[in-house]
C-alpha cells in the first residue's frame, strides 16, 4: 500500500493537536449505516430531468416469503445492454475550529507520492475506470469497472447469456468543494482509533442535515444521477461525540421511481485503516446499486434491508481485497449476492453467496445450520 502525502502544509500542528478522550475511543467499531428514506417532497433547483433507470424484481426466500426490490440499471433476464449513470463526486472539506480540534481536513489538499490528487486517485480506481479483469473463480465476469462486475456475477444466471449487459459508471463530473464548520456540539478531532493519525468526527444526523441543504440548491442534482458527497480522514458517529466509527451511508429524499438518491463516504488515507482508499466508496456504490431508495425489506435477522456490504464489513481487512491499477493499489469491498437474502443461490455466479466467495451462509433467519439452508463455499 503506498502512503499518501500531504499537498502543501500539514493539516495539524502537532501541539495544537490534543486528541479529544471520549467514551468512542475504546469502544470505536468499523460501521456502515443506511439512513431512512426521508420521504418528502423532493424540489430540487437541478436541470437534471428524468429518474434513475431501475428495475424491479422478487424472489420467494428460504420462509416462503415473497421479497420484492428494486434495483439500478435494467433487468438483466430482460435487458442485453449497458446502463449507464452519471455521477457526481462532491468534495466535502470539515473545518473543527479551536474549541473542537482547530483542523481542517481538505480532500483537495492531498496529494500522492507521484503528484496524484486524492480526487484524480477515487476517478482513477477499478469503481470508475477499466482495466481490471475480474476472474471471479475461474470465470471472468468483466474487464472494467468493480461494481459492474459484482452486478453481472450476482445474476449470472442471466447475464451469462445476455453477455453485454453491464451497469456503467460514467467518468465522474467534480463539482466545486463545499466546507463544512463543524460546532462543537457536534463533533470534534479525535486519534484514528485504526491508526495513530488524528481525524475528524462528525455527529451523523447534523452532517446528512447539511448534505440536504446543500443538495436542495445545486443545479446539477436531480434524481437521473447520484450526488457522491466524499470527505477526508473524517467518520461520522451515531450521536453527538460517541459512537464511532461511521465510513459511510447512502439514502434517498422521496420514494421511487422518482426520488433523489445518494451517498456518502469517506477517504482515510492511513494504510490498514478502516475506510481506507476507496474501501468505504465500493461499500456504498454496492449497497446503493441493489437498494436505491432504501426500501428493498428482507427476512433477515442481521439486517432488515438488502444491503449488500453489511454482512462482510467486519471480515479481515473491513471485508477488503487489494486490486492494482496504474500502479495504485485499491481495497474494494466484497459484497454478498441476492442469495444471502434467501434468493435461490443459482441466480448467482458459481452459486456463491458473495462476490469474493468470503460469505459461506445466508444471512441469520433465512436457515439454520444443517437443515438444508446453508451453502458450502467452493
Amino acid at each position: 500500500m503506498r502512503t499518501i502525502a500531504f499537498a502543501s502544509l500539514a493539516l495539524l500542528a502537532s501541539a495544537a493537536f490534543v486528541p479529544a478522550q471520549s467514551a468512542q475511543q475504546g469502544s470505536a467499531k468499523p460501521m456502515f449505516i443506511t439512513l431512512p428514506n426521508h420521504n418528502m417532497n423532493w424540489k430540487p433547483s437541478g436541470r437534471i430531468a428524468g429518474q434513475l433507470p431501475q428495475w424491479n424484481g422478487s424472489f420467494t426466500d428460504n420462509l416462503g416469503q415473497t421479497v420484492n426490490y428494486t434495483m439500478v440499471g435494467a433487468d438483466p433476464a430482460t435487458s442485453n445492454a449497458t446502463t449507464r449513470v452519471r455521477v457526481y463526486i462532491i468534495p466535502v472539506k470539515t473545518v473543527f475550529g479551536p474549541e473542537n480540534g482547530n483542523a481542517t481536513f481538505d480532500p483537495l489538499a492531498v496529494t500522492l507520492p507521484g503528484g496524484q490528487s486524492l480526487i484524480d486517485n477515487i476517478v482513477a480506481s477499478p469503481l470508475f475506470s477499466k482495466g481490471v479483469v475480474f476472474d471471479q473463480g475461474g470465470t471472468i465476469v468483466g474487464r472494467g469497472q468493480y461494481i459492474d462486475a459484482y452486478q453481472r456475477a450476482n445474476f449470472w444466471s442471466s447475464v451469462s447469456t445476455n453477455s453485454r449487459y453491464h451497469i456503467a459508471f460514467m467518468t465522474p463530473i467534480v463539482l466545486p468543494e463545499k466546507t463544512i464548520n463543524v460546532a462543537v456540539k457536534n463533533g470534534n478531532v479525535t486519534t484514528n482509533p485504526f491508526g495513530t493519525k488524528p481525524v475528524g468526527q462528525i455527529y451523523v444526523n447534523a452532517f446528512d442535515s447539511h448534505l440536504q441543504k446543500l443538495m436542495a440548491k445545486m443545479p446539477h442534482v436531480g434524481p437521473g444521477v447520484l450526488p457522491l458527497f466524499v470527505t477526508y480522514d473524517t467518520y461520522l458517529t451515531e450521536a453527538p461525540l460517541e459512537g464511532c466509527c461511521i465510513g459511510g451511508y447512502h439514502s434517498a429524499i422521496g420514494s421511487q421511481p422518482a426520488g433523489q438518491t445518494y451517498a456518502y463516504t469517506t477517504y482515510e488515507d492511513e494504510a490498514g485503516s478502516f475506510a481506507q482508499d476507496v474501501s468505504a466508496m465500493s461499500h456504498e456504490l454496492g449497497e446503493w446499486l441493489d437498494d436505491p431508495f432504501v426500501d428493498n425489506s428482507v427476512n433477515c435477522l442481521d439486517n432488515q434491508l438488502m444491503e449488500v456490504g453489511d454482512p462482510l464489513e467486519n471480515n479481515a481487512n473491513y471485508g477488503a481485497f487489494p486490486y492494482m491499477l496504474n500502479g495504485s493499489t485499491y481495497n474494494l469491498q466484497s459484497l454478498v449476492f441476492i442469495g444471502y437474502f434467501g434468493a435461490p443461490p443459482s441466480t448467482s455466479l458459481h452459486s456463491w453467496l458473495s462476490f469474493q466467495n468470503d460469505e459461506s451462509s445466508v444471512c441469520p433467519g433465512q436457515g439454520t445450520p444443517g437443515k438444508g439452508n446453508v451453502f458450502p463455499m467452493h
